[in-house]
């Protein structure tokens, strides 16, 4: 599994490669390169960072629900408590991002339809 960790700007290069720190504080360790977003970040802005390489800006209560979760894997890895970071999951049923929903239904939390296996390439009717 991929994951991006959200980083908090604190300094950009007339190259493009921004220096920045994560949200526990801790400096994030290289350069990261700005070349996939639409324009360049200022400093304060968040991003989402994977692999030294910013993917798409962040506002700072997306920056901070991603941190929280990222947070809780960890503390959950380690037996730990960690549902009073994700707050916002606790008292909700989880919905599937719009790209996944099946248009017919309303219901946003059901899970996509099944793809026919032909459309799959299937050989098997």
């Amino acid at each position: 599994m991929c994951m991006g960790i959200p980083v908090q700007v604190v300094e950009v290069g007339n190259d493009g490669l921004a220096l920045g720190i994560e949200a526990s504080g801790r400096a994030y360790a290289a350069p990261i390169q700005t070349a996939l977003l639409d324009q360049l970040p200022r400093v304060d802005d968040w991003l989402l960072v994977h692999i030294d390489t910013a993917i798409r800006p962040l506002e700072a209560d997306e920056a901070k629900q991603i941190a929280d979760a990222l947070e809780a894997v960890q503390l959950a890895a380690r037996g730990g408590s960690f549902e009073h970071l994700l707050g916002d999951l606790i008292d909700r049923e989880p919905e599937l991002p719009e790209h996944l929903r099946d248009p017919s239904n309303n219901n946003h939390s059901s899970a996509p339809k099944a793809v026919p296996n032909q459309v799959l390439g299937s050989k098997n009717p």
